[in-house]
């Protein structure tokens, strides 16, 4: 039986065989970095879907972005929608502007990034006790034998009666919420951050009625039918309710802690308020009062839309 007769071999073509190698190589590059691609971004969003799930992203802005407003009460904090994402991270914008008295030229603010990883742990923080402004130091005296009453009431006489100001008014004794509205409303004045803590030399716990404003997406706090100038103590307390305690480890990174929040929050004592509104006239019959410790001013300025009597 005969055999087919094979057909000759071609002859061997160095080129052809570099061209078919290359394209096999790019086709196989081309396959894996096609899986590598699909690889990434379902890396990416199934980090995301496992960092935002549930009310992750509302409860990371309303811990750390109130944190971050108690940690810096010498600024107005404004935060940004929520939150930027990726593999290993979660991260929001706020905007800050320092405090000055009401008819002060407006000073600018600046943006700041407030993130955590992973694992929830928040990363390092802008500002804080850098921030070194005034009003911070002025809430850092309270408690202190520094800026007796006879030192505030020579500054004040030397200054012109209409000038706005931004001061600490610290009480003798700590009001509790009733005595602090009454307080405010005789004098017609404003408590923007109420001092809920006596801490010598160190900043103490404050709270503003716009510290929780950004976290009604969670059902409590941020409730503005409060009377917002000495009523926001339930606000204080709604928050200190969100905490748990693994909230502690990052909570120390903001200079607070739970036992300190929860012991100020149940005692609702003001110990000072910071004032924006009174004039040097008003902060000198604020001064007359034996409810009134001392006054630290932090700021004045001219308001040119003041009523002149």
């Amino acid at each position: 039986m005969n055999m087919p007769e094979l057909p000759d071999l071609p002859d061997f073509d160095p080129k052809r065989t570099r061209r078919a190698v290359r394209r096999g190589l790019f086709r196989t590059v081309a396959i894996v970095l096609a899986v590598l691609a699909l690889l990434a971004v379902a890396a990416t969003e199934g980090s995301s879907l496992v960092q935002t799930r549930g009310d992750r992203e509302l409860r990371m802005q309303a811990v750390l972005g109130t944190a971050f407003k108690i940690y810096n009460p010498a600024y107005t904090v404004t935060i940004d929608s929520c939150c930027q994402t990726t593999p290993v991270s979660m991260s929001f914008q706020v905007a800050a502007r320092p405090m000055g008295p009401v008819g002060a030229w407006p000073v600018g603010s600046e943006s700041y990034t407030i993130g955590q990883n992973f694992f929830g742990r928040v990363g390092r923080l802008p500002l804080g006790h850098t921030a070194n402004t005034r009003l911070s130091q002025s809430l850092f005296n309270i408690g202190t034998t520094l800026t007796a009453k006879d030192e505030v009431r020579a500054v004040l006489a030397r200054l012109p009666a209409d000038l706005s100001t931004l001061a600490v008014v610290e009480f003798e004794q700590p009001l509790g919420e009733a005595g602090l509205k009454a307080f405010v409303k005789q004098y017609g004045t404003c408590a923007e951050r109420v001092v809920y803590e006596r801490r010598p030399g160190s900043l103490p716990i404050t709270w503003g009625y716009d510290y929780w404003s950004d976290a009604l997406g969670l059902g409590k706090g941020g409730d503005m039918t409060d009377d917002t100038c000495g009523g926001v103590l339930r606000q204080f307390r709604n928050w200190v309710d969100l905490l748990r305690d693994h909230d502690n480890a990052n909570l120390r990174s903001f200079d607070l802690s739970l036992d300190r929040l929860r012991k100020a929050a149940a005692a609702g004592l003001a110990y000072g308020y910071v004032d924006q509104l009174s004039s040097v006239r008003e902060l000198r019959e604020l001064l007359k009062d034996p409810k009134v410790r001392t006054i630290r001013l932090a700021g004045v300025a001219f308001d040119l839309d003041r009523p002149r009597p």
